[in-house]
Formats: structure tokens, C-alpha cells, sequence
């Protein structure tokens, strides 16, 4: 099915919200149509599965893992209708003319990252993509501490939440993060 007019949607939120498992949900519901996917993801993403996305639940689908956003557009098969592109945060702001260019080219395009680092701040290009897309679905999680709605990602040090000064980019899991309603989360500063 060619679309006739491009789109952009988003699927944000917190770790362990189910993001990739809602695009999961969104690429295998095009295919039953019978439209042509093909899903991306940074290679920085490792957590799982080299070739696959993969939601904590065991979700699959299978994606090229990139170094750079530009590619996806160098990789894209010609008749490729829906364009997944997971853990969006990872790529530099090259990823906001990619999605662009796709949605002009008259494709679907899905994304789905993360809205806020651990400090609970804008991650990366997203807030961006959040602001040029069509549809946006904010998921959340449940607070790890109260069981709450959680909204942010908690990272922890040893156990401890993590310092405002550390890297911001850390992949990691349920070994590294937590999810966290604004009450519990806590970022340390000096």
C-alpha cells in the first residue's frame, strides 16, 4: 500500500514503558497489511540482540543496527511504505531531516525513544521529532518505588541514583534504570 500523503508518529515515555512494544505492535499490524517495513535502530543499542529490536517483554522485529541516521535514507528500499525507527535518542540531530525527508517522500514513519534523559531532561533530537510528528503517544510505566505512573527514568550507581555531572548516555537495563513518578525521582547534584 502506498500512502498518499507521509506521516510521522511517536511513541515516548520513560524506560519499561513499552515503547518498543508498541512500535513492535504498530510494524507487525502493517505488515498484515501487506505494506512494506523496514525498522532502524543506533548500533549503540546492544542490549538485546545485534539485528532485532526487542522489548523487555520479548518482543521482536528484525532492524538495521546504524551508526548514523543519514543511512537510513541510503538503505531504504524502494518500495518501503513504513519506516520503524527505534531507541531514537541515540542518533545525533541528523535524525530530524531524515524523518523529515521520509514523511515528504509520502512514507509512515514510527519512532520511538525516549523523551527525557535520567536527569529528566530532553533526550537528544527528540523533542524535536515530538514537535514536527503527527501523532505523539506518551506511555508510561509504573513507579518502581510507590506504583504510581512513572514518567521518568531513574538511573542508579550501585544502587544509588546517579550523579547530574554523569554521562548521559549509558545503555544499560533493569540492572542500570528505573521507572519513577516525579515524586521519587531524584537526580544528585553538588
Amino acid at each position: 500500500m502506498v500512502h498518499h500523503t507521509g506521516s510521522v508518529e511517536v511513541i515516548t515515555g520513560s524506560m519499561f514503558c513499552g515503547k518498543t512494544e508498541e512500535l513492535i505492535r504498530r510494524l507487525r499490524r502493517a505488515k498484515i497489511a501487506r505494506q512494506k517495513v523496514q525498522v532502524f535502530k543506533p548500533v549503540i543499542d546492544t542490549r538485546f540482540s545485534v539485528g532485532k529490536v526487542k522489548s523487555h517483554s520479548g518482543s521482536e522485529f528484525d532492524a538495521i543496527p546504524l551508526h548514523h541516521a543519514s543511512d537510513i535514507l541510503s538503505l531504504l528500499e524502494q518500495d518501503t511504505t513504513v519506516v520503524g525507527i527505534d531507541e531514537a535518542q541515540f542518533f545525533n540531530i541528523e535524525i530530524i531531516s531524515v524523518v523529515k525527508t521520509l514523511a515528504d517522500r509520502s512514507l509512515r514513519v514510527i519512532v520511538a525513544g525516549l523523551d527525557t534523559d535520567f536527569r529528566g531532561e530532553p533526550f537528544g533530537a527528540m523533542p524535536i521529532i515530538i514537535a514536527i510528528a503527527e501523532v505523539v503517544d506518551k506511555l508510561h510505566a509504573i513507579c518502581m518505588v510507590c506504583g504510581e505512573p512513572a514518567s521518568r527514568t531513574q538511573r542508579l550507581v550501585n544502587g544509588e541514583p546517579a550523579h547530574y555531572n554523569d554521562s548521559v548516555v549509558v545503555v544499560g537495563a533493569s540492572e542500570m534504570y528505573e521507572a519513577r513518578c516525579r515524586a521519587h525521582h531524584i537526580v544528585l547534584r553538588d
